[in-house]
């Protein structure tokens, strides 16, 4: 069935087709003489006929799509549908529309993903990255062609960036943790990239706090390992295994943490009594966990939310030096933390 087009409108409404283009585009502004009953009447046969602008070419003829692409790492995780919603919410409220991309937790399909947002024609880019070694290029280039970018997270480039920081609740959950009994604790640190600082906040507090106590770091006890929930698994796994396992386990995002608790119970180990954990987001999966999971919270809603403000003040006045919009962190102490009983 063909589609309606601006002619048959103005056939319909038995007005000219320039007519039609001013009352959709509201382009009168005064010089253009249109009687309230012709504007209805061109209305009218639009939604008659069910007529749909070509998105295209009004995006051709004003320079702007109306639309803001946003990458995630991964579907999976519940984490970044949070992020996801809150930029969405705020990009709706706008008029906007989002375009969404995965980078599947694969460096060189985050790659892709930005180099397709970049070429699309939408208004600005908004960033959550696993791997910036791989991708900074790219970013780099484009804050040149000064496309609006904002990154979530941390980020080197001179981008607008909405950001949280870990440091404050990693170096609660140490606290927490030391004020237990806790004395020999493992942290599994499950990232995609270490470049420029990709969750070293966690990694800093861990050692600090050990040194705090007069403890040094055993490095046996930091479980490298990938970002899947298999991968956090698997660290688990290696760090209960040893001749003497930790008492307390810090795990870096919760859905490793899901991974570990499994690893734990396989083992027919109680939490918290034989190994307490602690992980950080506070997904919404977290507290109906069984025991429920003690993490450290940091609101995707709000961190989607801030990066949208920024993308639409770069649109505004694409002048502005960078901008950065902080979400805090918070200490969320719930079943899986608990004393040393076996010392």
């Amino acid at each position: 069935m063909k589609r309606p087009t601006q002619v048959d409108v103005a056939k319909l409404a038995g007005v000219s087709r320039a007519t039609v283009s001013y009352v959709l585009n509201d382009l009168t502004d005064g010089y253009v003489s249109i009687t309230e009953e012709t504007r209805q009447r061109v209305l009218k046969a639009v939604e008659q006929l069910g007529y749909q602008p070509d998105a295209m070419a009004q995006s051709l003829r004003s320079g702007t799509t109306n639309t803001i692409g946003l990458l995630i790492p991964d579907m999976h995780n519940p984490h970044y549908w949070q992020i996801a919603y809150g930029v969405e919410q705020e990009v709706r409220s706008k008029g906007f529309d989002v375009m969404l991309m995965s980078a599947s937790l694969n460096p060189d399909h985050e790659l892709h993903s930005v180099q397709t947002l970049a070429r699309r024609r939408i208004d600005g880019l908004i960033l959550l990255l696993t791997f910036f070694d791989h991708v900074h290029k790219e970013i780099e280039h484009l804050v040149q062609q000064r496309k609006p970018v904002v990154l979530i997270g941390t980020s080197p480039s001179k981008t607008d960036i909405a950001r949280t920081s870990f440091k404050e609740g990693a170096v609660e959950v140490m606290k927490h943790l030391l004020e237990l009994g806790h004395r020999r604790i493992g942290l599994i640190y499950g990232v995609g990239t270490v470049y420029p600082d990709q969750g070293t906040d966690r990694l800093i507090a861990y050692r600090q706090g050990l040194q705090s106590m007069g403890l040094t770091t055993d490095e046996s006890l930091i479980q490298y390992c990938g970002t899947t929930i298999d991968e956090g698994y698997k660290a688990a796994t290696n760090l209960i295994d040893q001749q003497l396992p930790p008492t307390a386990i810090i795990v870096i995002n919760d859905m490793l943490a899901i991974g570990v608790m499994r690893a734990i119970n396989e083992r027919h180990l109680n939490i918290p009594d034989d190994v307490s954990i602690v992980s950080f987001d506070d997904i919404e999966v977290a507290a109906y966990l069984n025991p429920p999971l003690t993490t450290v919270r940091v609101d995707g809603e709000a961190l989607g939310r801030a990066a949208s403000q920024l993308i639409f003040k770069r649109l505004e006045n694409p002048t502005l030096p960078p901008q950065e919009i902080f979400i805090p962190s918070q200490l969320i102490i719930r079943g899986t933390t608990g004393e040393v009983l076996h010392k």
